[in-house]
């Protein structure tokens, strides 16, 4: 078997961090996991990282391009009414709990429970890399309240957070439960609440 080339190997040692540190947390994730997932040896994790904070470190960026890619990908997001983009938004995050716990949860979100007090750099890349995709959503959510709420006196921001507190709770039921309905369930309430704020999307959008 030909040798991997050095990026191939790196870049399977991010996607593997990702589903391994989802499913068993940053403590609990060792180098040889991470080796195992990915295919490698340790020789080649240490040539690309020097320690397993470092290598998070970078899985959270990696994770932040994927995801930023995915949603933008997504349909909702060329639609022309921001309003249905919203609340494509919330029925895109719907469909993706139809995959595994580790799979539909947060990277980020669950490596900021675990590390937010012991590991300040992961604690602060996560912070950046949530608050960037509530910077994102906040923008069609801002762009919804002048179209269709023009005289409502709460901020884009705080429900572009309010959305991603729900989604990050009903991740850590889910986990709980081991099972996505309570999420399924989380984000109905948030649609109706959402409804409340900016009025019903069209029918098609549902």
């Amino acid at each position: 078997m030909a040798p991997q080339a050095p990026h191939q190997s790196r870049l399977k040692i991010l996607e593997a961090a990702t589903d391994v540190v989802r499913s068993k947390g940053y403590a609990a994730t060792t180098v040889d996991d991470l080796c195992a997932a990915a295919g490698v040896t340790k020789g080649s994790f240490f040539h690309h990282f020097k320690s397993k904070e470092e290598m998070v470190l970078q899985a959270v960026a990696h994770w932040g391009s994927w995801t930023d890619g995915i949603f933008a990908a997504a349909p909702y997001a060329v639609a022309a009414d921001p309003r249905d983009r919203v609340f494509g938004y919330l029925d895109f995050r719907r469909d993706l709990l139809d995959h595994t716990v580790p799979q539909f949860t947060c990277l980020m979100g669950t490596l900021v429970q675990e590390t937010y007090d012991t590991h300040p750099a992961v604690r602060e890349a996560c912070d950046r890399g949530m608050s960037s995709h509530v910077a994102v959503l906040t923008r069609d959510i801002e762009a919804a309240r002048l179209k269709h709420a023009p005289d409502a006196t709460w901020s884009a921001e705080s429900v572009g957070y309010f959305i991603q507190a729900v989604l990050q709770g009903s991740f850590i039921f889910a986990k709980a439960k081991q099972d996505a309905e309570v999420a399924r369930g989380s984000l109905a309430h948030l649609r109706r609440y959402l409804e409340n704020l900016l009025g019903s999307p069209d029918s098609k959008s549902r």
